[in-house]
């Protein structure tokens, strides 16, 4: 929920706040121009789909004249965007650090390598909800931060997450397993994994924390969410059924984790053809 109101509050309000027609030129021009600005497509993608669902709900009660809008994707021709993601020797490299020195900060940047966590369900994250005898973690909050647009202030607030099946039960290795093991020992049920304490800490400084350390390694920057599509793609490239992949990440749906991470290189294909006329011989 937090994510719709940032998204509410700081593109679509002050573009589309006082309009009771959107046309399709206009919703066209506002895509460009978030292109251009550096947006990716994939969240120029979200707006829209937020746009669209905002003028049906109003047309339904009466305030908005419904609309189908056919909008175009200049760099769709560019072919698929890569999905940004941890290369093998700097994954190793960082999780060997993170075993070496581990602390509540740390723990938590490899609970995300080893099960495509969430930052904000990371920071949500409470012991009662690792289960170090059964070897599980289960996903049930979210933290984040939430705009109000009457105030103008940010307010961090947790609450369940976004969709139905982001709440998810993930399996963990047995190596995580026994590391929890041992931090659980000393830890309250109650208290936030992260900093081992009833409060807890907020995404933004973790964010914060997670980049010194990896400048700290030598290591390229990458967003916090790219360690959430290093686990992903870990998983494809050690051939995982897709459907449990997508389970495990908590998508609504399988074509989310297709459409992100399944993308047949021509070897795979040359395979598939000879396969299929195998099939005929």
């Amino acid at each position: 929920m937090s994510v719709y109101k940032h998204l509410l509050s700081k593109y679509l309000l002050p573009r589309f706040g006082n309009m009771t027609s959107i046309s399709e030129d206009t919703v066209q021009q506002f895509v460009i121009q978030l292109l251009e600005q550096g947006r990716k497509p994939n969240s120029v993608r979200s707006l829209l789909l937020v746009l669209k669902m905002i003028v049906r709900y109003g047309h339904r009660k009466g305030m908005f004249h419904d609309a189908e809008w056919s909008i175009r994707f200049p760099t769709a021709v560019h072919g698929v965007e890569a999905i940004p993601v941890m290369s093998l020797i700097h994954q190793r490299r960082l999780m060997k650090h993170l075993q070496q020195n581990l602390c509540c900060r740390n723990l938590g940047i490899l609970i995300s390598l080893c099960t495509g966590m969430r930052i904000g369900e990371l920071c949500a994250l409470r012991w009662q909800h690792v289960d170090t005898k059964n070897g599980t973690i289960r996903v049930e909050r979210t933290l984040g931060r939430i705009y109000d647009c009457e105030e103008h202030k940010t307010y961090l607030v947790e609450g369940l997450p976004k969709t139905s099946s982001s709440r998810r039960l993930i399996p963990i290795n047995k190596e995580l397993q026994e590391i929890l093991a041992v931090f659980k020992r000393f830890a309250q049920e109650d208290y936030y994994v992260l900093t081992n304490k009833p409060s807890p800490t907020e995404p933004r400084t973790y964010r914060r924390y997670y980049n010194r350390l990896l400048d700290s390694l030598d290591i390229p920057r990458l967003k916090f969410h790219g360690l959430r599509h290093s686990f992903a793609t870990r998983c494809i490239e050690k051939r995982c059924d897709y459907k449990t992949v997508s389970a495990i990440l908590g998508h609504a749906s399988l074509s989310t984790t297709m459409d992100l991470y399944v993308h047949p290189d021509l070897a795979q294909k040359r395979q598939c053809i000879v396969r299929s006329a195998r099939l005929l011989e």
